[in-house]
């Protein structure tokens, strides 16, 4: 996650022409005893990546793309593809595998290879989800092709109204004071804190702002948004507390599990989990570290704060909106199930 975060006015929506699988090459993996295919997207400006893993390429049957923008993901995507890759590493955080899903659309379509995410990043909420361990490498994930587990997950896919091109891809969505957090997350890399000690530190802040802090806090007041239900356009519950036009926070995932195992989430299953905050109110910020821990305590609803699963829903809002560490403008959004890929694991 960068300072300077991206607009999605500047994001390719479009990949590079697609590069159809040479025959059978994605259902035949290794074509016959050969190998699997592999291709690696390695993003040199990753947290972590400062090019030690790359001894281990070079060998037939590799090949590593470092590409710099979003439109050099897509040409090297579509590399792959024309290579009939059979399995595709990302190694990088959070944002290179939104960049990498996103731009990958168009050139796989309902036929992607398998995946592996190295936790090279500031945030690797996906590999917390998928069990990796923190130190996985390249070396480890090429030999986990053969021998791992493999998971399946879907993505959220995030459609902006009226914007060209295929949706965007990723795994948490959040607006409202979650795009505070992300400016607070951005200080706690600074002074040195990532992964879940970044969740923690900046969870607390906002806690702290949100028990402490005035009306006119901006971690308080709010943001005008518009949440129903897709495809009925029933509107999302909202308790009585606070402007009807307003909503102080609002986070969906597809992940299983987040970083520190928190419970922002509840146990409802469904293809989209959904986490609102009608208004921060001193009750609930007071009860929020034990129901981040799993109490759900039966006026949780009417205090407002809001827990459930759901087939997608469409989103209106006045401030920016977050999809896995960057920001994208306001507007109107409409967060459905994505595709399912199959992700590789030692």
């Amino acid at each position: 996650m960068n300072q300077s975060i991206y607009r999605s006015d500047r994001l390719p929506r479009k990949a590079a022409p697609h590069a159809p699988m040479q025959g059978d090459a994605a259902d035949a993996p290794g074509g016959g005893g050969a190998g699997p295919r592999i291709g690696v997207i390695y993003n040199p400006r990753s947290h972590r990546n400062k090019g030690q893993d790359l001894d281990c390429t070079d060998r037939p049957g590799i090949s590593v793309a470092q590409p710099r923008t979003r439109e050099d993901i897509a040409g090297a995507l579509a590399d792959f593809a024309a290579q009939g890759i059979d399995y595709l590493i990302i190694n990088g955080g959070d944002g290179t595998v939104r960049d990498v899903l996103t731009m990958g659309q168009s050139v796989f379509g309902d036929r992607w290879p398998a995946l592996a995410i190295l936790p090279k990043g500031k945030t690797n909420a996906l590999n917390v989800d998928l069990g990796a361990p923190a130190g996985w490498n390249l070396p480890g994930a090429i030999a986990a092709y053969s021998g791992g587990k493999r998971i399946v997950r879907h993505p959220l896919s995030v459609a902006p109204e009226g914007a060209p091109g295929l949706p965007m891809l990723g795994f948490i969505f959040g607006a409202g004071a979650f795009t505070l957090g992300i400016e607070a997350g951005q200080d706690a890399h600074e002074l040195g804190f990532f992964n879940s000690l970044a969740v923690g530190a900046t969870g607390a802040w906002g806690v702290l702002q949100s028990l402490f802090g005035s009306q006119h806090n901006k971690w308080r007041r709010g943001t005008q948004m518009a949440l129903t239900a897709h495809p009925s356009g029933v509107p999302i519950p909202r308790s009585a507390h606070g402007d009807p036009a307003r909503r102080n926070i609002l986070l969906a995932t597809s992940l299983h599990r987040l970083p520190m195992d928190l419970k922002i989430f509840g146990p409802e299953e469904g293809p989209v989990r959904l986490a609102v905050l009608d208004k921060s109110r001193r009750r609930v910020m007071a009860a929020l570290p034990a129901i981040l821990l799993g109490w759900r305590p039966r006026w949780m609803a009417s205090a407002g704060y809001h827990q459930m699963a759901c087939e997608g829903f469409r989103l209106d809002v006045a401030d920016p909106v977050i999809l896995d560490g960057e920001a994208f403008p306001a507007g109107t959004y409409t967060v459905t199930q994505g595709p399912a890929l199959t992700f590789v694991t030692p």
